[in-house]
């Protein structure tokens, strides 16, 4: 069996084992399945469960072509992998927020040995041709461990965060052992060139003893690997479909009907320092102090679902935005109009696909972010007939590509008020004209582009 016929065998953290008439959530569940369908293989990690023996597994459960294996991870490599490494020093370095950054050397440990554990669980799994493909920033060492292993595969890297400067990633404890590891991938895949452009001032130190050969190949001890911009996209016809459908449901109508005609400002967060959230508020304060006018006109409603509970910084925010939404609702409400509606929950897929075709305004201002699908979702859900507005942080990835997006410093309030106020006034032919070139963007850099370029480039080579 030639390279090209093997199997794909697919690595992250977490597993989504497709459920029966429920869409995939995120742009890696959404990817990540249809290239199994099309290659077929094994997509493999952490089943979510913590438990209080030694991790077991893997467990396989086959649907299709595919095969899910997924093993369980024991509360301490948990808190050491996951909560601690990879989301107390790796997440903040990658966002840029070192004031975040938390090591502790058994949390260093911790990754490190989870990495090793998943190596050897997968080996049992791989066949001589299998490609492998492995995503984000809790895995990096998983190629080098392979590798020490002798497994000879091809295995590429993808990074769904931004990658840093040579200057932000030297706080991290531990980044000459991750640029090591790096070098141990055939392919490294980063959203936006300005991802690449940070990885070669890394690659340009004396860590690893690797240059780039031109912008795309770099040679690295005992051979080369491509590193390259692979941008993730989204399947914006199933989008368009979940928007049309949702709009007629009894829940998007309620939503409508209780604006009373105002328009919608819609943002979309996990409840993560990264997004900005609490800046985003405040300059939504900022729009109603700086432009009367745009008061008991316009609705903010901010979706944040909870994420990492337990963790302290993350309780800090969730507090933090329940009093200044309170506060800026306290000072500015009328008896029929309230300035903010904040929900610290989630909402299903397809009503809120819904929500965004009905909104005004998409307001996605992390203060950065490696791509942000939410951005090139609300552009999806647009009716191109009326389409809303999206103000975008240029700290965001989909900055790059969605250049007809109102463009905003998420650091400034009066930037992101003065953004909102000229999206509340656009003309129709001006909104249609910026909608219009964002969904070509949409369409050319989809879903099928990112994994179908990625792919390729592991089993050809470039």
């Amino acid at each position: 069996m030639s390279t090209s016929d093997g199997r794909l065998v697919i690595v992250s953290n977490r597993v989504a084992i497709p459920e029966e008439n429920k869409p995939a959530g995120g742009g890696l569940a959404v990817g990540v399945l249809a290239a199994l369908r099309d290659h077929g293989g094994i997509w493999f990690g952490w089943s979510g469960e913590v438990t209080d023996r030694e991790s077991g597994g893997p467990d396989i459960t086959t649907i299709g072509n595919t095969d899910y294996a997924t093993i369980q991870i024991n509360r301490s490599d948990y808190e050491q992998y996951y909560n601690g490494y990879s989301n107390r020093v790796l997440w903040p370095v990658c966002h840029y927020l070192l004031d975040f950054i938390r090591y502790d050397q058994a949390d260093f440990e911790g990754y490190r040995r989870v990495n090793a554990m998943f190596a050897r669980k997968l080996m049992s799994l791989l066949q001589p041709d299998d490609i492998i493909w492995v995503h984000d920033y809790h895995l990096i060492p998983l190629a080098s461990e392979l590798r020490s292993a002798g497994i000879e595969n091809r295995i590429g890297f993808f990074l769904h965060v931004p990658f840093p400067a040579y200057e932000a990633l030297r706080a991290a404890p531990g980044h000459e052992y991750l640029l090591r590891c790096l070098c141990a991938y055939d392919v490294l895949g980063f959203h936006t060139p300005r991802d690449l452009a940070a990885f070669e001032t890394c690659i340009r130190e004396p860590v690893v003893g690797a240059e780039f050969e031109d912008n795309r190949v770099i040679r690295v001890p005992g051979g080369k690997l491509i590193a390259d911009v692979f941008p993730i996209g989204i399947d914006v016809d199933e989008v368009r479909g979940m928007a049309e459908e949702a709009s007629g449901t009894k829940r998007v109508k309620k939503l409508v009907k209780s604006l009373d005609e105002r328009q919608l400002i819609i943002g979309v967060d996990r409840l993560d320092y990264s997004k900005g959230l609490m800046q985003r508020m405040l300059a939504y304060e900022r729009l109603l102090e700086k432009y009367p006018n745009s008061q008991r006109l316009v609705t903010l409603m901010q979706i944040a679902p909870p994420t990492r509970a337990g963790v302290r910084a993350y309780d800090e925010i969730r507090n933090a935005l329940e009093q200044v939404s309170g506060r800026i609702n306290g000072r500015f409400a009328e008896s029929d109009w309230v300035p903010i509606r904040y929900l610290n929950k989630g909402v299903a897929r397809v009503p809120l696909m819904g929500f965004f075709r009905k909104a005004a305004i998409g307001l996605v201002t992390p203060v950065r972010d490696g791509m942000n699908l939410v951005a090139k979702e609300y552009v999806a859900a647009q009716d191109p007939e009326d389409p809303g507005v999206l103000v975008l942080s240029s700290l965001a990835g989909a900055a790059v590509e969605l250049t007809d997006a109102l463009i905003v410093n998420p650091h400034d309030r009066d930037d992101v008020a003065d953004g909102l106020a000229t999206a509340i006034n656009m003309p129709l032919a001006e909104r249609k004209r910026r909608y219009e070139s964002m969904i070509e963007v949409l369409g050319r850099n989809d879903i099928t582009a990112w994994r179908t370029r990625f792919v390729d480039a592991l089993r050809n080579g470039g």
